[in-house]
């Protein structure tokens, strides 16, 4: 592999199947790792996470990972990510409004996750997950707002399952290889939902 690591932790989507081929069962460390700091830190968000999650889907069928472990571990990362971003938001509170832009806090993307989520209100975190920068700042906001941890848990599981689970069934299916499927229920539903079958 001719790239550094910063190029492969920036650009992962675009070096998953060398970094398959290479590292074998570490990757799913890797994937791990990207998808909770993409959720779970408000300083990432420039990380890639839905097509991430959408060419881990391709590569797990065409036999390069298992689509169950995949889909069940980035769950559990974007699960975490979020709580650990939401508890971050909750100790700091609303002393976040008189920050200003920096090197490691995006004042415009919190102003504008802030509008959707007065908008939206806890559904931002299903939505959000879907929306680059929103999806980093969204549990950040519910914790600066105090949402309950209830209802937010509520919400991030949900969120956490919808969007792992769809884009990489999606990517699973739309790489045209779905006939080597060993998680039958994603592949039943994609196909239900007019999909790839």
């Amino acid at each position: 592999m001719d790239f550094n690591l910063i190029d492969l932790f920036l650009h992962l989507d675009k070096h998953l199947a060398a970094v398959v081929q290479a590292w074998g069962p570490w990757v799913y460390a890797l994937l791990f790792a990207i998808i909770f700091v993409e959720t779970g830190l408000v300083v990432m968000p420039f990380l890639p996470g839905d097509s991430l999650l959408f060419v881990a889907g391709a590569i797990a069928a065409v036999g390069g990972m298992s689509l169950p472990l995949l889909i069940v571990l980035l769950i559990i990362a974007a699960i975490l990510g979020d709580a650990v971003n939401y508890s971050v938001g909750r100790w700091f509170g609303p002393r976040v409004f008189a920050w200003e832009n920096s090197r490691f806090f995006n004042r415009d993307a919190f102003d504008k996750t802030h509008a959707f989520y007065e908008k939206h209100g806890p559904i931002t975190i299903v939505i959000g997950r879907f929306l680059p920068f929103i999806r980093t700042f969204a549990p950040f906001v519910a914790g600066v707002a105090h949402m309950s941890y209830p209802k937010f848990a509520t919400y991030n599981v949900l969120g956490g399952v919808i969007w792992v689970g769809s884009l990489t069934t999606l990517g699973y299916c739309g790489s045209g290889r779905h006939e080597l499927a060993t998680f039958d229920c994603f592949a039943h539903h994609c196909c239900d939902f007019g999909g790839c079958c």
